[in-house]
């Protein structure tokens, strides 16, 4: 039998070494979340390498989302992200507390008005029917983390105005007060530009890009009954989903 032949495995470039090492670091603790990273020229010092090389390592660190850059002051390291199982329907609140993290609601407003042919559409009421919108900031750790526009019937909206919508979510609300069993919702997730009002909400600038989440969810019967949009900051949220494959058909 002929032994098997050894491959020399090309040795790793001097921008990925540095790169390992940063990250090792950052995960370690040494560059805690939010500090500065050394500057280029501190890194260049630091490793022997060109401003070039640096670059690189630092650009696939932006890139795992180790690390952000602002222009003008560096880079820096960023802060973990919370996450939402997106499986399992549940409330913000529900899942955040459940994971050890703290949430605030902030609540910006609840009217009463008429339905625009968008919001008219998903809840199948007439457009132009009394609707209830409100409008929550949700504050993660202390920290804003989400805009929350939600659009219910009438009905429902006066049985929420009577609620406590500043330490509960709606879907326990719905089911526990309102006697509503939520079944199931559509989801629907893309990214926007922050306008004015969301960049105030969220303290990002104006124009970053933003996470919506555009959520219709059912009662058990299938029937919707509650519209919402949800604006996560980029920088602090994720949502996470496991896809199961199914087996492929055979040929």
């Amino acid at each position: 039998m002929k032994s098997a032949k050894l491959i020399d495995l090309p040795a790793t470039p001097l921008y990925g070494q540095i790169k390992n090492q940063l990250r090792t670091r950052i995960l370690e603790g040494v560059h805690a979340a939010g500090s500065q990273m050394p500057s280029e020229s501190e890194l260049c010092a630091m490793f022997s390498a060109s401003r070039i090389t640096v670059r690189q390592a630092l650009g696939d660190l932006q890139k795992e989302g180790l690390i952000f850059k602002i222009h003008g002051k560096g880079s820096f390291v960023s802060k973990p992200k919370a996450f939402q199982n997106v499986t399992t329907l549940q409330g913000f609140a529900e899942s955040m507390t459940a994971l050890g993290h703290e949430v605030i609601n902030q609540l910006k407003s609840l009217r009463f008005l008429p339905a625009s042919a968008l919001v008219a559409a998903r809840l199948q009421l007439a457009e132009g029917s009394t609707v209830t919108e409100i409008r929550r900031v949700r504050l993660l750790n202390r920290e804003p983390v989400s805009l929350e526009l939600t659009w219910v019937s009438e009905a429902l909206g006066r049985k929420l105005a009577q609620a406590d919508l500043v330490t509960r979510d709606i879907f326990l609300i719905l089911e526990n007060d309102c006697g509503v069993p939520l079944g199931h919702a559509d989801i629907a997730i893309d990214a926007t530009m922050a306008d004015e009002d969301i960049a105030e909400s969220l303290a990002v600038e104006e124009g970053l890009p933003v996470l919506r989440i555009e959520r219709l969810t059912h009662d058990e019967q299938g029937r919707p009954v509650d519209y919402e949009f949800l604006y996560f900051r980029g920088d602090a949220f994720q949502y996470r989903l496991r896809a199961e494959r199914q087996a492929a058909a055979k040929l």
